[in-house]
């Protein structure tokens, strides 16, 4: 199996997919190895030396720039990865999964918690033991794309659950742009999580991927980021777009959570989400209301690159969809979220008339920057 994944890595150099780099080399050496030692390894496995419960496999936190090759690593182990009960997710996903599961909890009387299966005796009103078994009964293996802490309530109950996950011998795998401790820097009481870091560090092997090269600058840079046309070959501008970002992996699903409400991304892989420009500022249907400015600034900061397709020459009663799209396109811009787009018409011909007709100047004003190398080598925040 330790095999399997290193070769599988240079099958994908071998065939042009990826550029082999000493430093992605390293980490799926180490990858490998926590992929061998996962083989036959179960929390249940009472037993071992002596008497002795079998050691717990020490997960890791790999950490880098963006384009460093992080999710394509991720996608090699976790494919690779025989144990049978794995899990793969979004960090923001799952932290607003916990959140629901956890006020779902708080809702419950206390005969209703005796009933649930993820029932922990002693654990009172607290949530996060449960919560933690209801993860640990789903994944032994939790890998998690693009861990990061903004937050202070949430990096607070993250500290408590984690501390239970690792008591339930769960192996954690992460991704992240950041070092443990570059996390929520200068944030109001950084000092009360500097115990959870010192765990992760103690619990994970940290490795960095510091490749001096921007892979996914290399595949933005190497075509066009934008086509002007429409029918076949736009098609065929954002398929070789996405095979190239994504090093042709197939679109998931992806839920994201806004207020309580989820909104379901219809193809996310590698960092990268594809959208119809209707699926994004059309006027949606009579049971799902339109997306708006907080939706488009959830998108921006969850995947590194966006693409678009099919953006119409819009007319002049489309005056709600053009100020959808102003709205995308400054919430992307700011962002410095990459975009790659196929447009009817160019930029400053797409709405030329109608309600805010004007300002919509400075949307195709950001469209040329934003295909530019000075845009394209900034780092997102």
């Amino acid at each position: 199996m330790m095999g399997d994944l290193l070769s599988a890595y240079r099958q994908k150099a071998e065939a042009g997919l990826i550029e082999f780099d000493p430093e992605q080399a390293e980490a799926i050496e180490q990858l490998a190895i926590l992929n061998q030692r996962l083989i036959g390894w179960r929390p249940d496995n009472a037993l071992f030396l002596f008497g002795r419960p079998e050691p717990t496999p020490k997960g890791l936190y790999i950490y880098g720039k963006v384009g460093r090759g992080k999710s394509m690593l991720m996608d090699l182990f976790f494919d690779a990865a025989t144990i049978p009960k794995k899990m793969r997710i979004h960090f923001q996903e799952f932290m607003a999964w916990a959140h629901d599961e956890i006020n779902n909890w708080r809702k419950l009387s206390e005969s209703q918690r005796r009933n649930m299966p993820h029932y922990v005796r002693g654990a009172g009103d607290d949530p996060i033991r449960p919560v933690a078994k209801l993860i640990a009964d789903k994944a032994t293996l939790l890998c998690f794309d693009e861990f990061q802490i903004t937050d202070i309530a949430d990096a607070m109950i993250l500290g408590r659950l984690f501390e239970a996950l690792f008591e339930r011998k769960c192996v954690i795998v992460a991704t992240s742009n950041r070092a443990p401790r570059e996390h929520y820097k200068d944030g109001i009481n950084r000092e009360l999580l500097l115990p959870f870091f010192a765990r992760i560090e103690n619990e994970l092997d940290i490795i960095s991927l510091d490749s001096k090269r921007d892979y996914r600058l290399s595949r933005l840079e190497s075509e066009p980021t934008y086509f002007i046309g429409v029918g076949e070959n736009a098609q065929i501008f954002a398929d070789r777009a996405w095979d190239r970002l994504t090093f042709g992996a197939k679109g998931l699903e992806k839920k994201l959570n806004i207020d309580g409400r989820d909104w379901t991304i219809k193809c996310a892989a590698a960092g990268c989400a594809r959208f119809d420009f209707l699926e994004l500022c059309g006027n949606q249907s009579n049971t799902q209301a339109a997306l708006g400015t907080r939706d488009y600034l959830l998108l921006a900061k969850t995947f590194n690159t966006i693409i678009i397709e099919n953006v119409p020459q819009l007319s002049t009663a489309q005056f709600n969809e053009a100020a959808r799209f102003r709205n995308l396109i400054d919430a992307l811009y700011e962002a410095k979220t990459k975009l790659i787009i196929t447009l009817a018409a160019p930029p400053e011909e797409t709405y030329i008339s109608g309600t805010q007709s004007t300002e919509f100047e400075r949307t195709a004003s950001r469209l040329y920057e934003m295909r530019s190398h000075e845009y394209l080598v900034l780092e997102q925040v």
